[in-house]
């Protein structure tokens, strides 16, 4: 959990409630706190001096001139140092009384750089700031300050917009099926935890875009445009199969979501939504008013490189309740993703019932981590031959008849093991352990290897999926 805690304050009703919400995880965690104000002393000197032409005629002489520039120079440094240390004293009052470590800084530059530079040098795991600052007025959405401090850091970023904590209020952990969604998981659990607060997983697609798509095309495509582009079949296609398969890859993220949370020894929630994903998780918000909506900073669609997905970039402005950008990144285990997403077909099945028991969950293994790399939600054969492709040629080393006799390089005496090898070895089912062994000696012996270590075990894995061809 989080083991440093930024604030920026400014004594926003927000930035408040952020004080709240900091003091009670570093409670319960032991967190560091920083309260951090940044003041902007050569703003206000620049824009003094522009002014000056506006100044009535008698301050305007020379020395009257150099006096007022001195005297606001020296007032304006001086009373906003004061005003940066008054918002800091609050701060240092509440972690004071609190029992809590602390530290405050004044920074003197332009708000949002000086924070985000200051936040990129340090340790910070979490920046609690609040969504809107002293300048808000009644349209006002967010703050300039918090939307270009979200777009630059790569920190977790907890955005409050209720001043009320509402303690019975749930955590909702959106998910989309990319690694920061289920990142932005992991993170609302442990949360979960700590706040003991309920937690609920929700998933939004949109089936109606390819209406909406299609609807257009009709009205462009010529007949023979229509023709070529097999549009009637098309739009069958997707009203019967990949509508329906939206739904089920939504559902499953949310299955695997459960399952975690189960491992993690909880139970949570789940929600699936159709529609446009920040549209539906917007209405839930509104509807549902969770204490705290956990997103990904980007999203399952998003490149590398990007600052903030566009659901989460939509859900920064409109979301009325607390807002947690995710920084965090979770691959779920391809065991999970398979038994909520995945399914096999006959002919596929048939060729896994026929590798050996021993080998048979590093063989399921291997083709799993290839379909789920590759977005399958079905193996079929084809899969399988994939796989297959990666393989070096020839036949399968555990599969290949041996000529070997005892006393030879084949059957010579038992081979050492790494420590990290035997462990793989001890995942095993143990009617099957022995007879793997053996088989991983023998191929540790054809690499002319005297000890059985982490590239023979990954050989043998890689091996089994020979045997399915």
């Amino acid at each position: 959990m989080y083991r440093s805690i930024y604030l920026p304050l400014d004594n926003s009703p927000q930035s408040l409630a952020g004080i709240d919400v900091a003091l009670e995880f570093a409670t319960r965690t032991g967190a560091m706190l920083t309260g951090s104000h940044v003041y902007a002393a050569k703003l206000h000197d620049r824009r003094f001096r522009q002014m000056e032409g506006g100044l009535p005629e008698a301050y305007r002489k020379e020395e009257k001139l150099v006096e007022q520039r001195d005297i606001h120079d020296d007032l304006i440094t001086r009373g906003l140092q004061v005003i940066s240390d008054s918002y800091l004293d609050v701060f240092a009052e509440r972690c004071t009384r609190a029992g809590l470590e602390f530290r405050r800084v004044a920074l003197e530059g332009k708000n949002w750089q000086s924070l985000v530079q200051d936040i990129g040098a340090g340790d910070t795991d979490l920046v609690v700031m609040g969504a809107l600052g002293l300048g808000a007025v009644e349209s006002s959405q967010l703050g300039s300050v918090c939307e270009r401090v979200a777009r630059r850091i790569d920190r977790d970023l907890l955005v409050m917009r209720e001043t009320d904590p509402r303690p019975d209020g749930a955590i909702a952990a959106a998910l989309d099926g990319s690694p920061q969604s289920f990142g932005g998981l992991m993170t609302a659990l442990e949360l979960g935890r700590l706040l003991g607060r309920r937690v609920e997983a929700v998933a939004a697609f949109d089936p109606y875009f390819h209406y909406v798509a299609f609807n257009s095309i009709a009205k462009v495509l010529s007949p023979a445009a229509a023709s070529v582009f097999r549009f009637k079949e098309q739009e069958k296609l997707h009203e019967e199969i990949i509508d329906s398969g939206l739904a089920k890859i939504y559902q499953g993220h949310l299955d695997i979501a459960a399952g975690l949370a189960r491992d993690a020894g909880t139970e949570i929630t789940t929600r699936l939504l159709s529609g446009k994903a920040f549209e539906q998780l917007y209405r839930y918000a509104r509807e549902e008013k969770p204490w705290l909506l956990v997103m990904g900073r980007i999203g399952v669609h998003s490149e590398a490189g990007m600052d903030l997905g566009s659901a989460t970039e939509n859900l920064l402005r409109l979301a009325p309740c607390n807002l947690l950008l995710s920084a965090r990144a979770f691959q779920p285990p391809v065991e999970k993703i398979a038994d909520a997403t995945m399914a096999w077909t006959d002919e596929a099945a048939r060729r896994m019932s026929r590798v050996p028991e021993f080998a048979r969950g590093m063989a399921r293994s291997a083709i799993l981590q290839h379909a789920a790399q590759q977005g399958h939600t079905v193996v079929t054969s084809n899969v399988i031959d994939a796989v297959l492709g990666r393989m070096p040629g020839g036949k399968c080393p555990f599969a290949a008849p041996s000529t070997a006799k005892e006393g030879d390089s084949e059957a010579g005496a038992p081979l050492a093991w790494e420590s990290s090898a035997q462990v793989r070895l001890e995942q095993l089912p143990a009617p099957v352990r022995d007879h793997a062994r053996l088989r991983i000696e023998k191929l540790a012996r054809r690499m002319q290897r005297a000890t059985v270590d982490d590239a023979v075990m990954d050989a043998a894995t890689r091996a089994v999926a020979e045997m399915l061809g």
